[in-house]
């Protein structure tokens, strides 16, 4: 960092209009990636799935909550496990203050894991957190929406993840999924995102993108290592 090139203002001025130039081609880019998103053929969810939630059993449908839009975060948190994964507490630090927002553009936000609702609810309490999170232990959401894997799989390195056969450390995964319901009741799946997909929805790490530093992680046993519950950085 201490030898980084400095420029005269000028100079620095140029140097910011080149970066420009390719900042607003990665605009154009991300905003055509997201109209063939929305291109996407869909599939109609067949499976009748029942959740337990903070008012009692609740069918998927039940969890639009009258909207037509509905995003699942497929939060890390297996049964028996002590914490739900801190990974996945980041990206619910972020989405929290969204849902409200989402909620008067026609779209409903929820997690899902599948420890047992006990459990989400203690870890929710903990964290503060006030979203709707609902257990899928009962029913096989996330197996379908592969984000949950038996042991055999692991040890194989043959967890489906990602839309490929592949090694993943743990029965849990991460991910993000997006339904459509119609006038007529019929639910649609239209997309799922998974990995470095979820970058999306994390502000913090975008805001490090434009720090001199970066995100900092390359000297680190893996991504994130450096992230910590946010009641317990001890600072």
């Amino acid at each position: 960092m201490e030898n980084h090139e400095v420029l005269r203002h000028d100079e620095w001025v140029e140097a910011r209009k080149a970066l420009l130039t390719k900042e607003k081609e990665l605009t154009r880019l991300r905003d055509e990636l997201s109209k063939t998103r929305r291109k996407l053929p869909w599939e109609k969810v067949e499976k009748d799935y029942i959740f337990d939630g903070p008012a009692g059993k609740e069918t998927l449908s039940d969890l639009f909550d009258g909207r037509s839009q509905l995003i699942i975060y497929h939060f890390m948190f297996g049964p028996g496990w002590d914490l739900g994964c801190k990974s996945c507490s980041f990206v619910a630090d972020h989405f929290e203050p969204a849902i409200v927002h989402l909620n008067h553009r026609d779209v409903a936000m929820v997690a899902v894991s599948r420890a047992p609702l006990r459990e989400l609810e203690a870890f929710k309490h903990r964290m503060g957190w006030t979203f709707k999170w609902v257990s899928s232990y009962e029913n096989d959401f996330n197996r379908d929406f592969h984000v949950s894997f038996s042991q055999d799989e692991i040890d194989n390195a043959m967890a489906y993840y990602n839309y490929k056969r592949q090694r993943f450390p743990s029965t849990e995964a991460p991910g993000a999924s997006v339904f459509y319901k119609s006038e007529n009741g019929e639910i649609f799946h239209t997309y799922s995102v998974y990995e470095r997909g979820l970058d999306m929805f994390i502000t913090a790490y975008h805001y490090l993108d434009i720090v001199p530093k970066g995100r900092d992680e390359d000297d680190l046993s893996f991504t994130m290592e450096w992230l910590r519950l946010h009641d317990d950085y001890g600072d």
